[in-house]
């Protein structure tokens, strides 16, 4: 592998499948970087976590007045996005369903 290169051995408490790679420690061979992190899977729900949240946050900020404090939803985009209103199904898509 090229120097700078970044390798993660998904199965490293199991005997690895990387040579060199240790368990619980990131190290570097050759320039190679090799992740040997514990539980990957377990991990990973805090990466979605914080990416579902940055996507929902941009998506959301996008129909906020700052100024107001409030959603601004009388937009053509916001009636495409909202579904619901005071309690009654507003979105054309699902009332034509």
């Amino acid at each position: 592998m090229r120097p700078g290169s970044v390798i993660v051995d998904l199965a490293v408490e199991q005997g690895g499948n990387v040579e060199g790679a240790v368990v619980g420690e990131i190290v570097e061979r050759h320039g190679v970087t090799i992740v040997g992190h514990r539980n990957v899977a377990g991990r990973l729900p805090a990466d979605a976590s914080a990416l579902f949240s940055r996507n929902l946050y941009n998506f959301l900020s996008t129909f906020w007045d700052k100024e107001t404090g409030r959603p601004v939803l009388d937009a053509e985009i916001g009636d495409a996005v909202r579904l619901t209103k005071d309690g009654q199904v507003v979105n054309a898509r699902l009332l034509g369903a």
